[in-house]
């Protein structure tokens, strides 16, 4: 599409906080000039019938996709990814790595931070998540732990310098040597620290948020739960001020959890990811993260060992499911996906919901949810079948 001035009509559009129908959203030069129920019949007009304008989804926390890996360190493994996420209406992503080998690690750094510094084909590298190699062994889940690290201002340094500068997140133990001092420089280096694949005590993770922390990694999975004498990891990232990942896949959490999740936490707070792996989108089988050998059956992944590794979720699903399993409003959840995660990024100026003024970043579902197109800036990066023929005009 090579118009920069045209019009979207869907047949609702989701806002902050309305659902408008048979709205008008003028698109021009990238971004939202205008939401209106009248158009200027001399600009060209984009019919999404029977579709559910949505912002763009924001995935934080992702690893790969059809057979593609982040610790891949590939420009090819990036973009076949970043077409993947297309498809599932993600428009941003944060570009994840697994534990692995110091000079693996510093590899993947590199490749996602050129990436995030070149137009991808899809949803867009927004910066990179450094899951791994800075965790405890008694919540290691599918994390090597002979590769396991102690996190000193030399390596984070180095991660950064590596990433471009373009490193966002690091995820690490607050109690294993070196995290409690390593969380405030990260926090002065702009660097988000996420808790996780941790056995931290309550009051830990509360220094640690003291500290500069400003979460939890995938809530409940990968680290000390509640106890009604000791609330653990989990029960400060979800009383204190903190971010939460959830992994709405009915699998990492049961509905009555993502429920208790939504009532303890404001919505901003919460974080929709997939914590997807390579093996997402392809069938059942034998797959690696990172180091691990991974077994996928009936869509979900496990260590030989049976700790869950990772999901194959998707961002669209993972809001239908709190919608579902937890009686979640649906605009809320979206914004678990799109709004909270774009905050959390500092990034909602421009982007995370549809609004004058923000960046044409637009997901568009059909009326069984599935995503029909994705606008990253105003430009379609995904399509199906059924709207080809409107948007082929543009071409």
């Amino acid at each position: 599409m090579k118009t920069s001035d045209y019009y979207l009509r869907p047949k609702i559009t989701l806002t902050e906080s309305a659902e408008l129908e048979d709205h008008f959203l003028h698109i021009a030069n990238g971004r939202v000039a205008a939401i209106t129920d009248v158009m200027n019949n001399d600009l060209p007009l984009i019919e999404l019938p029977d579709t559910t304008l949505v912002p763009g989804l924001i995935d934080l926390h992702i690893h790969g996709r059809d057979g593609c890996d982040v610790m891949d360190a590939t420009p090819d493994a990036i973009e076949t990814i970043s077409r993947s996420l297309a498809r599932h209406g993600v428009t941003g992503f944060l570009a994840t790595t697994v534990t692995s080998s110091w000079e693996e690690t510093l590899a993947a750094m590199d490749n996602l931070g050129r990436a995030a510094q070149t137009v991808q084909p899809g949803a867009q590298v927004l910066g990179g998540y450094s899951e791994g190699l800075f965790f405890a062994s008694e919540h290691k889940g599918a994390h090597n732990d002979h590769y396991f690290l102690a996190p000193t201002r030399e390596r984070m340094d180095a991660l950064i310098e590596a990433s471009h500068g373009q490193l966002k997140v690091v995820a690490l133990a607050p109690e294993v040597d070196g995290a409690m001092e390593i969380i405030p420089y990260l926090h002065e280096h702009g660097i988000k620290v996420m808790l996780g694949h941790t056995d931290a005590t309550y009051d830990k993770t509360r220094a640690a948020l003291d500290a500069g922390a400003c979460g939890g990694v995938h809530v409940f999975n990968g680290m000390r739960g509640i106890h009604h004498r000791e609330p653990g990891c989990t029960g400060a990232v979800l009383v204190h001020e903190a971010n939460v990942e959830v992994i709405a896949d009915g699998v990492h959490l049961h509905p009555a959890i993502l429920q208790m999740i939504c009532k303890l936490k404001d919505p901003s707070r919460i974080t929709l990811i997939s914590d997807c792996i390579n093996a997402g989108g392809l069938s059942d089988g034998r797959y690696k993260l990172g180091k691990m050998e991974i077994n996928l059956e009936a869509g979900v992944a496990r260590t030989d060992s049976g700790s869950l590794a990772g999901s194959t979720l998707t961002l669209e699903r993972a809001a239908a499911n709190l919608h579902q399993l937890a009686g979640i409003e649906f605009r809320d959840a979206i914004h678990m996906a799109s709004l909270s995660p774009a905050k959390f990024l500092g990034i909602d100026h421009y982007t995370g919901s549809i609004a004058e003024g923000k960046s044409a970043d637009f997901a568009a579902l059909n009326e069984q949810g599935a995503v029909e197109a994705t606008f990253v800036a105003g430009r379609p990066i995904f399509w199906s079948e059924k709207l080809e023929p409107s948007l082929v005009d543009f071409a």
